[in-house]
């Protein structure tokens, strides 16, 4: 009756019932298909009550939106169940805005049981259809790369669609979207490059000011040419066989590296000169400023140790000026970060034979003119008799300056690079903007170390009190100010320019910064004659050679135990500290950042070290030139000060070694989309032990290197002490030139095949097992190469330092048996801390940053894994 009513007060016709039945009808009708349509629908919309259900990296929504930067990859992974015994076809389609973006399949796996289907059409050309049969599980990884270069806003949109024989449909969506270009901001980038000039300019002021100096007396002015002469000679010697590879390994980029190839091989040509000219311009320095800092030391010890210490600071100076330079100039000019790695690469390329070939010339010579001078001849350290000394003197600066400086320009760029490449995905999820400022960052932190570095040089002076804790409290001075201005400007930077809400990436830098400074501590510790270890060793010289040995080895392994712990602790620091929790990247970017702020001071800290052996040849000129006893006690104090400044050189280099390759690592794990390194696959336990032996075959061969020519150079003394009547009643001169000879051609043949083996050995491992293999590789080699650096560095430099106490009187002082023990320590450890030691710094970072460059060629063409 209600119905009744109802239909009567409606405005249909009441006088035609025939009209009003067959309108309730159509009515009804209508009502029935709405109700089935609404209920189909209700069906496939409701996945739970599908046959086949879809999921995109576990989500079920029906739409997925993700955001890339231009250039960037990201893989998919799209789960598709069938739940029944029913008959469904799974169907994915795109379309594209542009040309640029690429879609590829990378894996089809079953991981529920026996399935069975059937690919339809193929590749993902737009289109790929399978029919699936039966219950089965199979998981798709989907890649998608979005354009390389610059674009205006794009999205792709990838439509999923699963069909089944009961009728049933459900379709998803994947949107991604590449954010719109920005132009890089060219005004930050400029401003660095400005301060990265601006450290090269403050060097040639330092320059000027050290050439200015007084050379001393013509003997003098004829010891430190002699020097020069044969420092020169090797360098040029060595550059020109330099010039070969870089040509050569230059085109093999430029024919191997895809479509960006000629702007790789272009930076890696850049990365080469510049690394080559920072290590020229250092020695060239050095050599100059012995005999000045002797003439210096003549007059007060303030002034030799500003001559010596102005000296070092050219070389400090030169190579972050110049790595920041290089580093800003690549990224206005090209504006990717990835290009950049080689510019990284070609400075490791560098950095390894500049290490491994003057630590071979530099430790032939030492230990040929130490086990012939004053063992068998007992003379005195640097006395002109000695054939072999000035071959001796010239290899502390080709080791020392031009090695050291180039291992550390090594680290330092490859710390900047690597924090810019990992930027691109660790900010990627809060916008373009924070990308480009994540890649700036580095090179801002980097700029204000520099400025930084050179106002601590103004700290460094010291009165005319004899003793190493006052000397060496002059340095520190300098180094602690700079890294307390650093800390406090690397704050306001990450405030004002990041913002608050990224704080942790300001304690990030600071756990890098803390690191270096306590490493550098650390190895002071087990290599200073003031403390237990060292000195231990000088007790263990009453019992003989053997023993010597024995407490060294002892106290090198012991050493490696802080320096690891501080590492662990600084690398989930900087980790978390950046929102690591939040991110992986994020916590990777963090652990960049960190090896940024270790280097960050490089200018002052590499001035400390690089000063070290013209503080060496100054005291070797005043031997040699018979000044008065209060000179040599005077060099001899910067002498000392300078090893103790060189054996934490090396332990700030080793410590930077192993954050700049961690950092290096992640880059490369980016690039070849490696999110873990798998200890259950056979080909990264493979990888993982090629990579855990390579630093000891490495070792094994620049010791060798450095047996072979201490071996020729003590035939050599020997027979220009029998052949050459007089030498011992100084009525002749040796041959010097011809000991420098014999270290200049055995360093240059020596040090072809170690470099061969850092350059061939990633990639071959990488085309033969694959990418993750060589993710184990460089994992191997890292952990191995770090603690047997840090081992060789510091059993040799206290090996070094022991003989240096016995010398200073005890246990009888020089001539005695006790001190002839000690000189056998310390020529074990002179080719374990001064050249298979830093060389190993420079392997593991060669060859992750080679990784790094030829990762896309690894990725495409690799054999297995």
């Amino acid at each position: 009756m209600i119905t009744i009513e109802k239909a009567e007060k409606s405005n249909f016709p009441t006088h035609n019932k025939m009209h009003r039945s067959m309108t309730c009808g159509i009515i009804l009708i209508l009502m029935i298909l709405s109700s089935f349509i609404i209920t189909q629908n209700a069906v496939a919309q409701e996945p739970l009550e599908s046959p086949m259900e879809v999921e995109i990296d576990e989500s079920n929504d029906t739409k997925i939106e993700h955001t890339l930067y231009w250039g960037q990859e990201t893989e998919f992974e799209i789960k598709i169940k069938n739940t029944k015994n029913e008959h469904g076809k799974f169907i994915m389609t795109y379309s594209n805005p542009s040309d640029d973006w690429q879609v590829s399949l990378k894996d089809v796996s079953n991981k529920t049981g026996k399935y069975e289907y059937q690919i339809l059409s193929f590749p993902l050309g737009k289109h790929l259809e399978i029919d699936f049969f039966g219950k089965s599980e199979i998981t798709f990884l989907i890649v998608i790369t979005s354009p390389s270069e610059p674009v205006d806003e794009e999205e792709f949109e990838l439509r999923i669609m699963t069909e089944y024989s009961g009728g049933i449909f459900e379709e998803k969506v994947l949107v991604v979207k590449v954010l719109t270009d920005q132009k890089n901001d060219w005004v930050l980038p400029t401003i660095t490059l400005m301060i990265g000039g601006m450290a090269v300019l403050f060097s040639l002021g330092l320059t000027w000011l050290i050439l200015k100096k007084n050379r001393g007396n013509k003997k003098m002015i004829e010891i430190s040419d002699s020097i020069r002469q044969g420092a020169m000679a090797y360098l040029n010697r060595q550059y020109k066989m330099i010039v070969i590879f870089v040509i050569v390994m230059g085109i093999v980029l430029a024919l191997v590296m895809g479509l960006d190839a000629w702007k790789i091989a272009t930076a890696f040509v850049v990365g080469a000169i510049f690394s080559a000219s920072a290590g020229y311009i250092g020695m060239n320095i050095a050599t100059h400023a012995n005999s000045r800092t002797t003439q210096a030391a003549r007059k007060g010890l303030n002034q030799g140790l500003r001559v010596a210490f102005n000296s070092g600071a050219v070389m400090g100076l030169t190579v972050v000026g110049l790595g920041l330079l290089g580093v800003s100039l690549l990224y206005l000019i090209f504006g990717d970060p990835t290009i950049i790695a080689g510019f990284s690469m070609g400075a490791s390329s560098i950095a390894l034979f500049a290490r491994v070939g003057g630590g071979i010339y530099t430790k032939g010579a030492d230990v040929g003119a130490d086990l012939v001078g004053k063992v068998e001849k007992g003379i005195p350290e640097d006395d002109p008799r000695n054939p072999a000394v000035i071959a001796d003197l010239v290899g502390d600066n080709v080791g020392d300056v031009a090695g050291m400086g180039a291992d550390l320009y090594e680290s330092y760029v490859g710390s900047l690079v690597a924090c810019m490449i990992l930027s691109i995905t660790a900010f990627a999820f809060l916008g373009q903007d924070m990308v480009l400022k994540g890649i700036m960052l580095p090179l801002l932190i980097a700029a204000i170390g520099i400025i930084c570095s050179i106002v601590g040089t103004f700290f460094v002076k010291t009165g005319e009190t004899v003793e190493q804790g006052v000397l060496l409290w002059a340095l520190r001075r300098g180094i602690f100010s700079a890294a307390i201005f650093t800390a406090i400007l690397s704050y306001l930077v990450v405030v004002i320019y990041l913002g608050a809400e990224h704080i942790g990436i300001f304690f990030s830098i600071l756990c890098g910064l803390m690191a270096g400074v306590t490493i550098g501590l650390i190895t002071e510790y087990f290599t200073s004659e003031k403390y237990t270890p060292t000195r231990s060793i000088a007790d263990n010289a009453k019992t003989g050679h053997a023993t010597v040995i024995i407490k060294g080895f002892a106290v090198g392994m012991q050493s490696t135990a802080i320096p690891v712990i501080i590492i662990a602790v600084t690398i989930p620091a900087a980790y978390f500290f950046a929102g690591g929790f939040i991110s992986p990247v994020l916590g990777l970017y963090g652990i960049a950042i960190a090896a940024v702020g270790m280097l960050s001071t490089l200018g002052i800290t590499l001035a400390t070290d690089a000063y070290g052996p013209v503080a060496d040849n100054a005291g070797g000129i005043s031997e040699m030139a018979g000044l008065p006893e209060k000179v040599r006690k005077r060099t001899d104090a910067l002498d000392s000060l300078g090893n103790t400044t060189a054996a934490t050189g090396k332990g700030f280099a080793i410590g930077s070694a192993a954050l700049t390759a961690l950092a290096l690592l992640a880059a490369y794990s980016q690039a070849v989309r490696l999110d873990n390194i798998n200890l259950i696959n056979p080909l990264v336990i493979t990888g993982l032990f090629i990579g855990g032996m390579l630093p000891f075959l490495f070792c094994s061969m620049t010791i060798n290197a450095v047996g072979k020519a201490a071996f020729r150079m003590v035939e050599e003394v020997r027979r220009q002490f029998k052949e050459i009547p007089g030498i011992m009643q100084n009525k002749n001169k040796p041959d010097y030139a011809r000991c420098v000879d014999i270290s200049t051609q055995t360093a240059q043949q020596e040090m072809v095949l170690p470099g061969i083996l850092a350059v061939v050995t990633p990639i071959a491992v990488g085309l033969l097992l694959g990418p993750a293999a060589l993710g184990g590789l460089l994992v191997g080699a890292t952990v191995c190469g770090f603690l047997l650096a840090i081992l060789m560095a510091n059993a040799g430099g206290a090996w070094d330092n022991a003989k240096k106490f016995i010398e200073g009187g005890y246990l009888g002082g020089k001539g005695s048996e006790a001190h002839k023990a000690s000189v056998t320590g310390d020529t074990v450890g002179d080719p374990f801390k001064d050249t298979a030691g830093p060389s190993l710094n420079i392997l593991i970072k060669l060859m992750t940053v080679v990784s790094l460059v030829f990762a896309p060629v690894i990725l495409a063409f690799h054999i297995l894994g």
